[in-house]
């Protein structure tokens, strides 16, 4: 109380404030929907009945042509996904 006495104000020091650590949320690393299409070739071979759509080195059988233009646009629209989802397809067959 000396130090009011002379007009000095001591202010009271507080306690270190402890931050909680909140979680960083994950986010998986996607790349470029462009860089997703120019990683694999994609050829369209119509057949008789149906097409075969390749991308890369795999060939997938489609029985209409609408069927198979349904799953390119797909795929065009949103390529790493549908490369997820197929490549789960591939390794489930092996």
């Amino acid at each position: 109380m000396e130090e009011r006495e002379r007009g000095m104000l001591v202010e009271p020091v507080a306690a270190p404030i402890r931050l909680e650590e909140q979680p960083v949320p994950t986010k998986e690393w996607k790349p470029l929907r462009s860089e997703c299409l120019r990683n694999y070739e994609v050829k369209i071979r119509f057949l008789t009945i149906g097409c075969v759509i390749s991308v890369g080195c795999k060939e997938i059988p489609f029985t209409t042509i609408k069927e198979g233009m349904e799953a390119l646009n797909e795929y065009v629209a949103r390529p790493y996904e549908s490369q997820q989802a197929w490549e789960k397809r591939f390794q489930e067959e092996e």
